[in-house]
């Protein structure tokens, strides 16, 4: 697959980028909504406060138990809190050899062990999609990073559009038509997000 090259770069450009969107949160942003269906913005930032302390946990061999994963409640500057779970999973991904080991992530599938590349790649696209979620909900700007989106095309492609995207708590919803789109438009699109969105 061609996202199995640089992947470490690109997530780590996407994940500095999710760094600067997110530094332009307010507190009065944290009730906004989002994107993320029933997620506010303070949702959608604990949930990715977590992913990344998650990922930082199964590239060191210990993501195996869920509450590695677990959503817990941000502190009394959640932007800090945030930067600071970005900043370790860019260290923790920053390893060498991090790309050839075995990631556990349960919230995908319990019995599973994901290749160090492949599990990286989700983890870009997760933080590609939740940065664009952050910059429409408090109206700022947000570029994706073009050599992200090329080189993770092909796993979003990967990913069923079927009956468990409608489940409860489901990481997607159904795929929406792209006619017309830039790259990450339909990468949005396969995901389930209109990339037309605003408050």
């Amino acid at each position: 697959m061609r996202m199995l090259t640089n992947i470490v770069t690109h997530d780590a450009n996407v994940v500095r980028a999710s760094i600067t969107v997110v530094d332009h949160i307010k507190a009065t942003d944290l009730t906004s909504p989002t994107p993320c269906a029933n997620w506010n913005l303070t949702d959608l930032l604990t949930h990715m406060t977590a992913q990344h302390r998650g990922f930082t946990a199964a590239a060191r061999g210990n993501g195996a138990e869920l509450e590695a994963w677990a959503n817990l409640p941000l502190g009394p500057d959640p932007v800090a809190e945030y930067r600071n779970a970005a900043e370790e999973v860019l260290t923790a991904f920053a390893e060498e050899g991090v790309v050839s080991r075995e990631f556990a992530i349960p919230e995908v599938n319990a019995d599973a062990r994901f290749p160090g590349d492949i599990a990286i790649a989700m983890h870009t696209v997760d933080y590609l999609v939740h940065a664009w979620d952050v910059a429409r909900a408090i109206g700022v700007e947000f570029e994706a990073d073009g050599d992200a989106v090329w080189a993770t095309a092909a796993l979003v492609a990967m990913i069923p559009d079927d009956a468990s995207r409608l489940a409860p708590g489901a990481a997607f919803a159904p795929a929406l038509p792209t006619a017309g789109a830039s790259e990450f438009d339909t990468m949005l699109a396969a995901l389930g997000r209109d990339p037309h969105w605003v408050r």
